[in-house]
């Protein structure tokens, strides 16, 4: 008996003194943090802005950065996207992102290198953001985000506005030919 509180006392003391085998940041940690992502794109396509903010820590440290502007917290974030996209799901629009890199920072934190792209809503743009995540005690979160824009080339917009209208206007003649293919002649 002796012999075996020994060695559950020695097997506690090398636990304790941090010789256990390390954790290390897996493949299965990549795609944790990939779900995240793609549960936050899911959330804000169905108008859902909670359910995007709970990709983020819901803590005050969290650091969001944007068009120059850095805000704090959790709750100042929503408040910002909520000033932004309104509380109408309509005017949130449909996002995409894009995951170029995934690099870990030890065994429980990661930045994710990426594209977003967003349509069909008044502040649509596209651009790259950089995120920070942690492993936290409700999984991995969101701790660190800088979002930034693409410059809008102003010359490529009015080109496409052109090209648009040129095609709109094919369109409306297809339209108009086939009207007048089925209307009959009086044989005037």
């Amino acid at each position: 008996m002796p012999k075996v509180i020994v060695l559950a006392v020695l097997g506690g003391a090398w636990t304790a003194t941090g010789c256990q085998t390390a954790r290390a940041f897996t493949a299965g940690d990549r795609a944790a943090i990939e779900e995240v992502l793609e549960a936050q794109r899911v959330a804000w396509n169905r108008g859902d802005l909670e359910g995007y903010m709970a990709g983020y820590e819901r803590s005050p440290a969290l650091v969001f950065t944007s068009g120059g502007t850095i805000r704090r917290g959790w709750e100042e974030t929503l408040r910002r996207y909520r000033a932004r996209y309104g509380e109408d799901s309509s005017s949130m629009g449909a996002l995409r992102f894009e995951v170029l890199e995934v690099r870990a920072l030890g065994a429980d934190g990661a930045v994710v290198l990426g594209r977003w792209e967003l349509r069909d809503t008044p502040q649509a743009g596209q651009g790259v953001f950089s995120v920070v995540f942690a492993r936290t005690g409700d999984g991995w979160r969101v701790v660190h985000d800088h979002t930034s824009a693409s410059p809008v080339d102003v010359e490529d917009a009015k080109e496409d506005a052109k090209e648009d209208a040129r095609e709109d206007a094919r369109e409306d003649a297809k339209e108009d030919a086939k009207e007048d293919l089925s209307t009959p002649s009086d044989g005037g």
